[in-house]
């Protein structure tokens, strides 16, 4: 009888322990749903040549920010790729450690491996930032199974929608951001959010200490708009430097609403 009630006790001790488990790791349940069965494991080759499967090379594992461009692409894709070169200076060495980001193109025709190597270091991609191409087939599957997939339109080449998927493989965590945003939020999102807020963290002052702010409109439009292209006096950075563009162009010019 001893041994029996001991049995059923310790039954009951492990099933307690598995649901407890269970409710404390909701994301690692979730992240069945997102894993090798939901992936395509296809392969792709990486600006340096080298041949990766985009399950069990980039994603398994992993917390990332996936975005689609491609090279020729006027407008979308370039400010799309100097944000995350933002978000790549604001994450630091956590780049190729724990995060890593992947822009892979869409047309494969013209983005060879060399093309996007070159692309690749105008933007000042670092450890950790991979630009792929592939076969045409495989990037829609990859594409139509992250959400981020646009049917082309002959009439609108470049009419690219800039989206970003962010997530962790290992918590289940996936959303879809613009790629414009904002870097800090952009960074804040991946590097902390998607982590569970489990890195460790400076002690944050009280709200009641924050100075007033004064908020120069001028300086806000250029950090939120011009500053992932443009430098003032510090040189080119993806366009050209705009210190003294006052004395090159007019007021009208400047001011224009598609500027």
């Amino acid at each position: 009888m001893q041994r029996t009630i001991r049995s059923l006790v310790l039954a009951r001790i492990a099933a307690v322990a598995t649901l407890w488990l269970t409710a404390a790791s909701p994301a690692a349940a979730q992240n069945s749903h997102w894993g090798a069965n939901y992936f395509p494991n296809v392969t792709l080759t990486t600006q340096d040549g080298a041949t990766v499967h985009f399950y069990d090379d980039l994603i398994k594992g992993k917390i990332v920010a996936i975005n689609l461009i491609y090279t020729t692409c006027t407008f979308a894709c370039p400010l799309e790729t100097a944000r995350l070169a933002q978000v790549q200076r604001l994450l630091g060495d956590r780049m190729g450690r724990d995060v890593f980001f992947y822009s892979i193109t869409i047309d494969p025709e013209h983005d060879t491996a060399a093309v996007l190597k070159d692309y690749a270091a105008k933007f000042h991609a670092g450890p950790g930032w991979l630009f792929l191409t592939g076969k045409q087939a495989d990037i829609d599957l990859i594409s139509k199974k992250i959400g981020l997939y646009s049917a082309p339109n002959p009439a609108n080449p470049d009419g690219h929608t800039p989206n970003l998927l962010v997530g962790n493989e290992v918590t289940g965590q996936w959303m879809r951001n613009s790629g414009v945003d904002n870097p800090k939020f952009l960074a804040r999102t991946i590097g902390d959010w998607l982590n569970s807020w489990q890195n460790p963290r400076k002690d944050l002052k009280s709200y009641a200490e924050a100075p007033p702010i004064t908020l120069d409109r001028g300086e806000y439009t250029f950090k939120n708009h011009c500053a992932a292209c443009h430098t003032v006096g510090k040189g080119p950075l993806i366009g050209p430097d705009l210190r003294g563009v006052t004395n090159t162009r007019d007021r009208g010019w400047l001011t224009r609403p598609d500027r």
